[in-house]
């Protein structure tokens, strides 16, 4: 979507453990000076969640103006992260967000499943996709122009304004869902294995967004929610790229 109006809040002041840690341009420059208009950095949350959505965001920065205090988004507290958010929906030229939801998850496995939320983040955008910045070593976009990097959301700022965008985002619907399912702690874990989130597995068994498919779900009790069985990779159609044509 095209960066919007949005009600600011005040950041924190940058704690000093990450004043010296700022994310760069420079793979983002040289993309740009090869001809690509429109760099896309994108950046994934929840693949180790047991429960709730794959999430991954896609963003676009400018060339020409630069915001304070953006990091990879597991370095910032929440209050920092929402508190960042509403800034990048004002700074950055176009973002987007995709899911794959919890049966999507299941369903296709997680490799379909991030290709598939890739894809719903990019068509969010809203804008020709030039060139793809990803953090780690797998390419889940299949765009001929995209660079790879390992801990890209730590050293590329356009990974690091999605990396933000997709947390942030992922995270206040875990925490919608912990109205509806208490006793999970979804509203603090967000879906990621912890001791009271196992605790509470171990006592009431998963829920309706729970992703039934996971081997840890082997010694879980079962209480009448569907058993998922993970599919078969090998019958998995195989697909190079999700952009759009």
């Amino acid at each position: 979507m095209p960066a919007g109006t949005a009600t600011k809040k005040s950041v924190p002041k940058l704690r000093k453990a990450l004043k010296a840690k700022p994310p760069g341009l420079s793979v983002e420059k040289e993309l740009w000076a090869g001809g690509a208009e429109y760099v896309v950095g994108i950046d994934e949350v929840g693949r180790g969640a047991w429960a709730g959505p794959l999430t991954i965001g896609a963003a676009v920065v400018p060339k020409d103006k630069r915001l304070n205090k953006v990091r990879d988004s597991k370095m910032l507290t929440e209050p920092e992260r929402e508190a960042m958010f509403s800034r990048l929906e004002d700074w950055v030229e176009a973002y987007g967000i995709g899911h794959a939801t919890h049966d999507e998850c299941d369903e296709l496995g997680m490799s379909a499943a991030q290709r598939l939320a890739a894809k719903r983040a990019i068509d969010a955008l809203g804008v020709r996709v030039d060139g793809v910045i990803l953090d780690g070593k797998w390419d889940f976009v299949g765009h001929p122009n995209t660079r790879k990097l390992i801990k890209a959301d730590a050293k590329c700022l356009s990974v690091a304004a999605a990396s933000i965008l997709a947390k942030v985002t992922r995270d206040r619907m875990m925490r919608a869902d912990a109205e509806a399912f208490p006793g999970f702690d979804f509203e603090n874990n967000k879906g990621y294995p912890c001791p009271r989130h196992r605790t509470a597995i171990q006592a009431y068994g998963p829920t309706s967004i729970h992703r039934r498919s996971w081997v840890f779900m082997d010694t879980m009790p079962w209480t009448g929610v569907h058993r998922v069985n993970p599919p078969d990779p090998t019958q998995i159609p195989g697909q190079t790229s999700l952009l759009p044509e």
